[in-house]
Order: structure tokens, then sequence, then C-alpha cells
């Protein structure tokens, strides 16, 4: 059965929720081969890889109860207004020396205030100055916000939907699933590289991780970033379970077979689930790409380690 589910998707054929049923059931070292077959087919062989910098960190008016920069919760994690332009440079020349693809832009919050909004603009002037691909992730932007910033360089929005529409209310409760959505929407209506996904092991049944893989197909994302939770103390999932490698290749898999020609890139919480050689398993797994270096609020994997691999894969 795996292998008429495995022809089907090489097409890119929608699945049903039974065949999705039987992928998670599958064994795991044939629907991972199965996988990187799909993403060879759709993405090719080169990985993709992109990095991120925290642009402004933490006070977030948001209590996603993953979050280490909600002013909901006491977690210690750093609190700075915008960064200095200075900082950007040097991280997207060093980004650019490595090899890297594409540098984006991150701030906590819903929403940039006006001051903040210019200075966004002007990060990513700097980025594309080094061949970089410029790319921001900054809160819920209005269509006419998104075209100012593809204006000046803008390549690709991201902004995850984290979660099913069925399970989010358990997640976040200041804000409304449909305002992300239409943060999605808007991003590829504008034209941009639109990148939305999610995060997992945060109590979700498969039938959520299902529900937010059909809801990404229909809005027509390009990229799709998989998280998976690294329980952050004082947030109230500080004593979630970590996922097993297995589980995480098992969602990789199984979201290649859902979405065949997206990209998948893996984000945070690599270095927590995988224990060893986390880009070669995750890529074999169906990923198409790796963010690289450091997350918003805690040590990544060293990007002289990962390029390394990328260089030899």
């Amino acid at each position: 059965m795996l292998e008429k589910i495995y022809q089907k998707a090489l097409t890119n054929e929608p699945l049903t929720h039974e065949e999705f049923e039987i992928l998670v059931r599958s064994d795991i070292i044939e629907l991972t081969t199965c996988a990187e077959q799909i993403r060879i087919k759709f993405m090719g062989k080169e990985p993709q890889t992109c990095a991120i910098i925290n642009a402004r960190s933490g006070l977030c008016s948001e209590n996603c109860s993953f979050c280490a920069q909600s002013s909901h919760f006491s977690t210690g994690a750093p609190v700075y207004q915008y960064i200095a332009l200075e900082r950007i440079e040097a991280a997207a020349k060093d980004l650019a020396e490595k090899g890297v693809e594409r540098f984006s832009i991150v701030t906590s919050g819903l929403v940039p205030d006006n001051t903040e909004f210019e200075k966004i603009k002007e990060s990513l002037k700097i980025i594309k100055k080094y061949g970089l691909k410029p790319d921001a992730s900054v809160g819920c932007l209005s269509y006419e916000k998104l075209m100012e910033l593809k204006a000046v360089g803008l390549d690709a929005y991201h902004h995850n939907l984290e979660v099913a529409r069925s399970f989010f209310p358990q997640i976040c409760t200041t804000h409304n699933y449909e305002d992300d959505v239409q943060t999605v929407r808007d991003s590829v209506r504008a034209g941009l590289y639109t990148c939305s996904g999610g995060i997992f092991g945060l109590g979700e049944t498969w039938a959520h991780r299902y529900e937010l893989a059909m809801t990404l197909r229909e809005l027509g994302v390009h990229s799709v970033p998989i998280n998976f939770l690294n329980p952050i103390k004082g947030t109230p999932k500080e004593g979630a379970e970590v996922l097993s490698e297995e589980e995480a290749m098992r969602i990789l898999a199984v979201y290649r077979f859902l979405l065949p020609n997206r990209s998948i890139r893996v984000c945070g919480g690599r270095s927590i689930v995988f224990s060893q050689d986390s880009a070669e398993k995750v890529l074999k797994a169906g990923a198409s790409g790796i963010m690289v270096g450091d997350y918003l609020t805690v040590k990544g994997i060293s990007i002289d380690e990962d390029m390394g691999y990328i260089k030899r894969f």
C-alpha cells in the first residue's frame, strides 16, 4: 500500500486522510526512503539553507504557550529593542561568506510600529547588498505593508500558523487564527516566496498535523518550516516531553508525502531532538533544507558544522 501512496505523491496529488493514516503506521525506513526520493524529484538534491537574526527580542503581547519571548511568562529570555543596523550588516557579511542562501529579520510581537518598520526596510537593503535573499518574519503585516517591503527587496515572508486551526485555542488565546491565515494569504497574493509551517510536540495529535498540512497546501505556501518543541522553562510547555528522533523523522517524511513540491525546512529544535548527525538525518527523511546558526533565544548548531556537511552532501 505504501508503494501506491508513494506513486500518488510523485504526481503531487493530495492524499486522503486514510492514506495519511497508512503513512503514520508505515515502517520508518521504508517511509523515509520514499520521502527522500520525492524530495529529490521535486526539490533536487542540493539542500537549501537559511539563517535568522533576532532583531527585537521579548515583551511580546501574545501568549503562545511555547514561546520564551511572551510577556505573559517569566523565562529569562533576552529583552531588547531593535538592534543596531551594524550588527545586521556584520551578520549578513558572515553568512554570505559561509555560503548561506537566505537571511531573515525576525522581531517579537504581533506587528512592528512605524519606526521599527523603517528599520526593517533598511535591514533588508543591507542583506540584499551582500547577495543573500532578504527575508522577514515580523508579525501580522497587511498586504500594503508587505508590498512596501517587497519594493525595497524583500524576497520571502515568513509567518507560521504553528498548529492546526482546531488546536490553536489550546496554544494561544490573544489573537485569532484567521489573523495568521490572512497574513499568509496576503503574502502569497503579494507575490512573495511565502514560508509558513508549525511547531510539533505541543500535544497535538496526528490528525491535527494532517489538518495543518492541508491548510498550508490550500494556502499555496512555498516553504514549510518544521520546528520541534524545545520546552522552555517558565512557559506552560516547560514540562512537555521532547519528541523522539523517530517521531521527528516520521513527521518530516509524512509532510513530504503531503506536500511533495514544497520546500520543507527544519528549523527550531533540531539540536534538541537529534543527538548527532542531525542535518544528514533530516535531509534523508525528506527535508529539503535546514536553518543554520542560532535560533531566536537559544543556541543552535555550529554554522561551520552544518555548512561543511552540506558542501559534502
